[in-house]
């Protein structure tokens, strides 16, 4: 039982150690500038509104950005409500907006401020293990009830028919070996990878920021080194299991042992003593009854 008592512990140990040592995936959790990207969108969505002088239905209008956010680009295009569903937009920057786009809550007039981070895309949207391609892109729907208004909540747009089409026009070189990979990250903050549609085309049904990544050679060495990691681990584990069904077995071995000589002695016809030992009974050789004479009690 020690043994089988140390091997568990050993098991115990391994666990912790694996879950320790293996690597966190992209996700809304370890998405460090979640905040700031979310700070940033209230930001673009106030200058972009500034871009409207007497505004026309269905036309873009490109803004401008602070000093300090130099390199990224955005525009606003404003909408009647069910333009959308009718009639979608045929090309808006990179994004083609098809027939069936449906936007909730309700709203008279919606609009679709642009977003183009440019250098910035990593600092707003980092990804470890994965080097982006292209810059990232940003589709969102607001009210435009008022131009005037600032931290807007964005509108939810959804594309029931036809997917919305994103063009990746200035798409880098990919190294070779390499597959260049669509990636959406949603406004709750998750992240979605994606095979691209076509050339370099990503498709999506609903807005965010979009852009194509492919893995960074460093990203594939410590996918291998995990995968290395895992297999010793399991084989550590799949050991100490063998080791300590081996050790129960040799426990219960020496049981039936001591019991067999133990039995023999008895059956040898001298009386044995019964003791306790870990709860089991025993049968033990009592004391010698006769003890040795010392040559003194001899009279000569």
């Amino acid at each position: 039982m020690g043994l089988l008592l140390q091997s568990l512990s050993m098991l115990f140990f391994l666990l912790l150690l694996l879950f320790g040592m293996m690597p966190s995936i992209p996700s809304a959790q370890n998405l460090g500038n979640s905040s700031a990207a979310h700070a940033l969108d209230a930001i673009l969505q106030d200058y972009a509104y500034r871009a409207f002088v007497r505004p026309r239905t269905g036309v873009p209008y490109d803004g401008t950005v602070p000093s300090n956010l130099t390199g990224i680009k955005i525009s606003a295009m404003r909408l009647v409500r069910g333009s959308l569903k009718a009639r979608g937009v045929s090309r808006y920057k990179e994004f083609e907006i098809p027939t069936g786009v449906i936007e909730t809550p309700y709203v008279k007039r919606l609009v679709l401020v642009y977003q183009n981070l440019g250098n910035l895309s990593e600092i707003y949207y980092p990804l470890s293990n994965f080097t982006y391609l292209a810059p990232v892109l940003g589709l969102l729907a607001y009210n435009a009830s008022n131009l005037s208004a600032t931290n807007l909540p964005e509108l939810s747009i959804v594309a029931s028919q036809d997917p919305i089409t994103v063009d990746f026009s200035s798409i880098g070189q990919a190294p070779s070996g390499s597959t260049p990979k669509c990636v959406w990250f949603s406004l709750q903050g998750s992240v979605n990878f994606s095979n691209m549609t076509s050339g370099s085309r990503c498709s999506t049904t609903q807005q965010g920021h979009f852009s194509v990544v492919v893995e960074s050679v460093g990203g594939k060495g410590k996918s291998r080194k995990v995968w290395i990691i895992l297999g010793s681990v399991v084989g550590g584990i799949v050991l100490l299991i063998l080791l300590a069904i081996l050790g129960v077995w040799m426990e219960k071995q020496w049981h039936k042992s001591y019991i067999s000589r133990m039995q023999e002695v008895a059956g040898a016809g001298e009386p044995l003593e019964m003791r306790t030992v870990r709860g089991i009974r025993y049968s033990t050789a009592g004391p010698m009854r006769t003890a040795p004479a010392l040559e003194t009690e001899y009279v000569p």
